[in-house]
């Protein structure tokens, strides 16, 4: 068994992909906020191959972690030099590894905020990324910076060190504008809406806070391009470790396991210049919010529709619901009588066949994506993904029997108790409340739709409450399977 490091990569060389170029040789010019695995598949394989083409020698990648958790991060990267591997699984169980070494280092804030602040102050660092979730921002249910968060109002306290993203931030930016730098570009890469928009708004917010002048220098001078990413990236398991060990010979404290394809749509704005990074494919625009919605509405609204509904059916696997034509006939209509009405065209893509392209994606047995992980986090993703199809069809008189099904499946799934009568462990910052929600609807039909910081008021249309009071009287008496069978056949729920 091989590890990765510097020294052992002549040795790997022989079974599998490493690094041609001296990573000793590349500056620091991205900092990147959440170093997770998508982060690994995606922004920083795009700038492995842009340094394999020898085009990149001022774009290496500074990891930081901001979580205690991210403390793992941090010591699996520090035993392999920063670097890893990328294994792409192809739907015939093909894999295709290759050791990636853009991120050329890594820091833990908690242990070393200077050094994180300098890093992100330093001339060289012109780029900012961020994967903080879409929770991540700070943002109030009615999308205003939460002031009053405990993180935030400790990282204002006078001579305070900082300890969020966004004091970090701030406290890097200063220093930037006292020493006459400009700021760093700031990209999101997170599956909200107006990514860009909405980093400006929470970073700026939290400037003005600390100082007014520099929230002013930073809104005139600062840069947020909106962005769209996607690749499927399952987490991390022990067999699939075990597996690249098997396959390879490859010792792998933390391998990255990616589906073939990918995709990275990013607005062209950056004042202090970037990596060419046309030149491996990304597609450089000037309004990415066409692209945002189509991955938004179609890909992330589709993943919801399967956790929910799959994990109350049996199923624990995306692809083996994703096989079963119940679910991809559901998942068919809501798409093209839903979801696909509500995009504007889509510049250079064709809608139709992106949609079916999607349902080969989920179907990828290869890369073993959970249903655990598409359900994770609702209260941040449902709002942002599903609920905005039913807004706009409601406003167009469009159908929204499956969107209502989809938000019916999730109030179901949050009792904790699927079909089979087995627990369901529910991650969600607001695990408690939506469990109370859920179990009042026994006596109280449509309370689960009353939480205002979720749904606004949507819960008091009488289209939408309707539609999810039948199907959620469906799921009760019939269930999930034969729910989305008669949707899948485009007849209205049976109540």
């Amino acid at each position: 068994m091989i590890p990765i490091t510097a020294r052992t990569l002549p040795d790997l060389a022989g079974t599998i992909s490493v690094p041609s170029y001296r990573r000793s040789e590349i500056s620091t010019g991205i900092v990147h906020f959440g170093v997770g695995g998508f982060h690994r598949a995606h922004q920083a394989r795009y700038l492995d191959l842009l340094h394999e083409a020898q085009a990149a020698p001022d774009w290496g990648i500074c990891g930081v972690g901001v979580l205690p958790a991210d403390r793992r991060m941090r010591d699996a990267l520090a035993t392999q030099d920063g670097m890893y591997t990328l294994c792409v699984a192809a739907p015939d169980g093909a894999w295709t590894p290759r050791v990636v070494g853009s991120i050329v280092e890594y820091h833990w804030a908690p242990e070393d905020p200077e050094t994180v602040i300098e890093r992100l102050a330093a001339p060289g660092t012109r780029i900012l990324t961020l994967t903080i979730t879409e929770g991540g921002y700070n943002c109030t249910p009615e999308g205003e910076f939460d002031v009053d968060h405990p993180a935030i109002r400790a990282d204002l306290a006078p001579d305070a060190m900082p300890g969020t993203v966004f004091g970090l931030v701030a406290e890097a930016l200063a220093r930037r504008r006292a020493r006459g730098l400009r700021p760093f570009t700031i990209v999101s890469c997170d599956n909200i809406a107006g990514n860009g928009r909405i980093a400006r708004a929470s970073f700026t917010a939290f400037a003005r806070l600390r100082d007014p002048e520099l929230a002013r220098w930073l809104s005139a001078e600062g840069a947020f391009p909106n962005s769209m990413v996607d690749r499927i990236t399952p987490v991390t398991t022990e067999p699939m470790r075990a597996e690249l060990a098997r396959r390879f010979g490859v010792d792998d404290s933390w391998p990255v396991l990616t589906e073939p394809f990918t995709q990275w749509v990013l607005e062209d704005e950056f004042p202090l210049g970037r990596p060419d990074l046309d030149r491996v494919g990304v597609q450089l625009v000037g309004d990415v919010a066409p692209y945002e919605l189509m991955k938004l509405r179609l890909l992330n609204g589709s993943h919801q529709a399967l956790a929910y509904l799959g994990h109350l059916a049996g199923y624990r696997l995306v692809h083996e619901a994703a096989a079963d034509p119940d679910f991809a006939g559901f998942l068919s209509r809501y798409m093209a009588t839903e979801a696909l009405p509500t995009l504007p065209p889509v510049p250079g893509i064709d809608l139709v066949a992106y949609r079916r392209e999607l349902l080969v994606r989920f179907g990828n047995a290869a890369i073993g994506d959970t249903i655990a992980r598409l359900g994770a986090d609702a209260s941040d993703r449902i709002p942002k993904w599903v609920l905005p199809v039913i807004s706009d069809r409601l406003a167009g008189e469009g159908e929204i029997a499956c969107a209502a099904t989809v938000v019916a499946g999730w109030a179901r799934y949050c009792t904790g108790v699927d079909e089979q009568g087995e627990p369901i462990e529910i991650v969600d910052p607001l695990r408690d409340r939506l469990r109370e929600l859920a179990a009042r609807e026994e006596w109280e039909p449509g309370a689960f739709l009353s939480e205002r910081t979720l749904f606004g008021t949507l819960g008091e249309q009488p289209r939408f409450v309707a539609a999810y009071r039948k199907a959620l009287q469906s799921l009760r008496t019939r269930g999930a399977r034969a729910t989305v069978r008669e949707l899948a056949a485009g007849h209205p729920v049976s109540p």
